[in-house]
């Protein structure tokens, strides 16, 4: 079960340069301004072998403090909702201020655990400062300096110590998991319910927490694979509050726990930015992607040459993975429902693809020697050797060569697209390494 830590605190206490080295990115942006991250930040990051999501909450206004104290409330709302653990971030050098004691009014009634972060100890003697944040009531502060990284691997510790023991259901390893993805009224409920609307005899619901994962057992069809959602849909009042966000959390949970991803998009809409957000979540984790232009049956002109439009228009948004199947059809008519069902499938399968060694180095050698990597500093590079890796989660391949450090990333991206054009690899990322021979 995949775990999610939110970053939570008022404006300036470094939430985005902590954000940054958790996942190892430079994607949030850091400024000496109040406010910066005016977006949500996602990222993924791994310790002690346990990987985990961590969302940076941003989204602040900095018209007025009035502004400032709601969007901060919402923002820990949301996060005491939906996350695993809390990492509630204060300021060592200006100490507690009143917005510091909204946030842990908050904080103190969740069960969830909160880890206080004194942030900016940058120094020894800073740290002396930290047990003023006793008065918040939240346990102990714990110093670190994200922009050193000081006291980060204990507080990393510390996280992953709170996870709870994996407690995955009963599930057959062998059936997939598909999950139905994409932002508001792009009609994710309409297709869940063409799939499983009628002859509910057949679905069984194995469910966990209020926040984990439900898998629907779908048998009919021809077709077997457990539908991935997640369960303690809220009332209205609590999703208003902040949709987009709202979404993308939810969305965090249901790809973690799928093996492939449908994608859910509006036609009377397009490729949407909150879309791409979502794209690079499934990219993040390394699921097999199926995307469904949705509402298909509102358009007026279904030509063959508009879709083809409206398909390369989709490719040239989610580049450079353009390698994945895109269906057109309706959730309200069922118009090429069971189409999506059978490229779901294929993708599964194509992520389970085991290609014997000797196939490979068959195919793949003479190629490589016709086109070999760019020499580097008059050195030659000579790729000898490939092989798939064994039980990985999507086809992961090793070239073996005598430089491998000069192989560069367009030149792998090269030996993915003859990979991509000799084995039916569609909707799956694959993995290429390059080692020493």
């Amino acid at each position: 079960m995949g775990n999610l830590v939110a970053i939570v605190g008022r404006p300036n206490v470094g939430k985005s340069t902590l954000f940054n080295r958790l996942t190892k990115t430079r994607q949030a942006i850091v400024n000496e301004e109040a406010g910066t991250t005016r977006d949500r930040q996602y990222g993924k990051s791994e310790w002690l072998g346990k990987e985990f999501s961590v969302v940076d909450t941003g989204g602040w206004v900095v018209n007025s403090d009035d502004i400032f104290e709601e969007e901060i409330r919402k923002q820990v709302l949301m996060a005491v909702e939906e996350a695993d653990v809390i990492l509630f971030v204060v300021d060592v050098m200006n100490g507690v201020t009143d917005l510091d004691m909204q946030v842990a009014t908050i904080l103190r009634r969740t069960q969830k655990p909160v880890l206080l972060i004194a942030n900016k100890t940058d120094n020894g003697e800073l740290q002396y400062n930290a047990p003023e944040f006793y008065k918040l009531g939240l346990g102990d502060p714990y110093c670190i300096s994200a922009m050193t990284g000081s006291g980060t691997g204990d507080m990393m510790d510390l996280i992953v110590g709170t996870f709870k023991k994996d407690t995955d259901e009963i599930l057959d390893e062998d059936i997939p998991r598909f999950a139905v993805v994409g932002r508001p009224n792009a009609g994710k409920s309409s297709i869940v319910n063409a799939f499983i609307g009628e002859d509910r005899n057949i679905v069984t619901e194995i469910a966990g927490t209020t926040r984990d994962s439900i898998y629907t057992r779908y048998n009919k069809f021809g077709f077997d694979f457990y539908l991935v959602d997640t369960a303690g849909i809220r009332k209205k009042s609590k999703v208003n509050e902040d949709l987009e966000y709202y979404s993308v959390i939810r969305s965090i949970r249901s790809i973690e726990n799928a093996d492939v991803c449908i994608l859910m998009l509006d036609a009377t809409r397009g490729v949407e930015s909150q879309d791409l957000n979502i794209f690079s979540l499934i990219q993040k984790n390394s699921k097999g992607l199926v995307v469904v232009v949705n509402k298909w049956d509102l358009v007026q002109d279904k030509t063959v040459k508009v879709m083809k439009t409206f398909e390369d228009a989709i490719r040239n948004r989610f580049a450079p993975f353009v390698d994945f199947p895109i269906i057109f059809g309706s959730a309200l008519t069922k118009q090429r429902i069971l189409k999506v069902l059978e490229e779901a499938r294929a993708v599964y399968d194509n992520r389970m693809m085991r290609i014997p060694t000797a196939r490979l180095n068959e195919e793949m050698l003479p190629l490589i020697e016709a086109y070999p990597p760019p020499a580097i500093k008059g050195k030659y590079i000579k790729i000898k050797y490939i092989t798939q890796l064994p039980n990985t989660r999507v086809p992961s391949f090793v070239y073996f060569a005598n430089l491998p450090q000069y192989v560069k990333e367009p030149y792998k991206r090269f030996l993915e697209n003859k990979m991509r054009e000799k084995w039916n690899l569609t909707g799956t990322p694959i993995n290429i390494y390059i080692r020493q021979k």
